[in-house]
């Protein structure tokens, strides 16, 4: 019988082993086999970790998982206190220079906050530092926006979901990869209905090739364990059609959805892509305040589960091609309501 104190945290970071042994009184973690925290846990308003041991070499490793296993285990949770004795305080900088903790104004005690552990970007992004894009504003096509960064290719973000138990990922489309697959999805006769792109093969090469070359637009296939299940256009929205609708920031993004796998549709599957998606968006730019949608106004089903990720319809308005409602999700909203688990 296995040992039930012996158990994977719900969502070990990427594809890394983050084993966690704990009672009521103790957590000790191991990441792919190597010690690397142990705590004393101490329930409450506020629950509190105190540091009794920890890996020299990977400090911030060991703060971050126990914060992360913490928070996996206790959605309710909104702040963790941790309490650090005076000789493992020196460690922390950068703990304090990236945000995973916060100083108080108690000697050896930090807070950890749960809506800005979710902004960190790794390990969602990968293990690299991304940094930000410079700021360069220019034109094009007669709009004034800030200079894009060159997009990436291969996968962008990875995150076990443990309200759906499996990875959620995404990655860049790959035109030769996954043109057979986005041709079959596009003349489904559902999503043919609110997409209207049906066409042949090479039609849709020409439709994804423009797409590629187009700075403002970032096409993305969905992953559930890294089985292919949606497609996905993330697009600058200052340069986007529905810039004159609204009171356009320079960092918006908007999104554009298609699930292509029956096997993947239902409100429980939504609610973890819907959230991978934006988390991504979010924090791809830190400068991105808000995530914009413009479904079909009649597409009722879609507008629920936008509200119920945390979006508002803020107003119905026309397109040429249709009747659309606009729906807005604000960074701070999103990450004080942190639906991520």
């Amino acid at each position: 019988m296995p040992n039930p104190l012996l158990a994977p945290t719900p969502m070990p970071p990427r594809w890394r082993s983050l084993v966690a042994e704990a009672d009521e009184a103790c957590l000790d973690l191991r990441l792919e086999g190597r010690p690397l925290i142990r705590l004393r846990q101490v329930p409450g308003a506020v629950p509190a970790l105190h540091l009794q041991t920890l890996c020299a070499e990977r400090p911030q490793q060991g703060l971050w998982a126990a914060c992360y296993w913490w928070f996996a285990r206790h959605p309710e949770c909104q702040h963790l206190t941790v309490h650090v004795p005076a000789e493992q305080i020196p460690v922390l900088s950068a703990s304090l220079a990236c945000g995973l903790l916060l100083a108080t104004e108690q000697p050896g005690q930090f807070s950890c906050e749960r809506g800005l552990f979710w902004q960190l970007p790794q390990p969602w992004l990968g293990d690299a530092p991304r940094p930000v894009f410079p700021a360069q504003m220019i034109f094009s096509q007669g709009k004034r926006h800030p200079r894009r960064p060159p997009k990436p290719d291969g996968e962008v973000y990875r995150r076990y979901d443990s309200h759906l138990g499996a990875w959620v990922s995404l990655r860049s489309l790959d035109i030769d990869q996954d043109l057979e697959r986005f041709n079959r999805w596009q003349n489904t006769p559902r999503v043919l209905a609110f997409w209207d792109e049906g066409g042949t093969l090479e039609q849709h090469r020409q439709y994804l090739q423009r797409l590629h070359h187009d700075p403002h637009t970032r096409t993305l296939i969905g992953c559930f364990n890294d089985e292919p299940f949606a497609y996905f256009e993330a697009y600058w929205a200052k340069e986007d059609r529905i810039a004159p609708f609204y009171d356009v920031d320079d960092y918006d993004r908007g999104i554009h959805m298609l699930v292509g796998e029956d096997a993947h549709r239902g409100p429980h599957k939504v609610a973890s892509w819907m959230s991978a998606l934006v988390h991504y968006l979010f924090l791809d730019d830190p400068r991105t305040q808000r995530v914009v949608a413009e479904p079909r106004a009649d597409n009722q089903r879609m507008i629920s589960y936008l509200e119920q990720a945390g979006f508002h319809c803020d107003k119905a308005f026309d397109f040429p091609h249709k009747r659309a409602a606009l729906m807005v999700l604000g960074r701070e909203r999103f990450f004080d309501r942190c639906p991520l688990g």
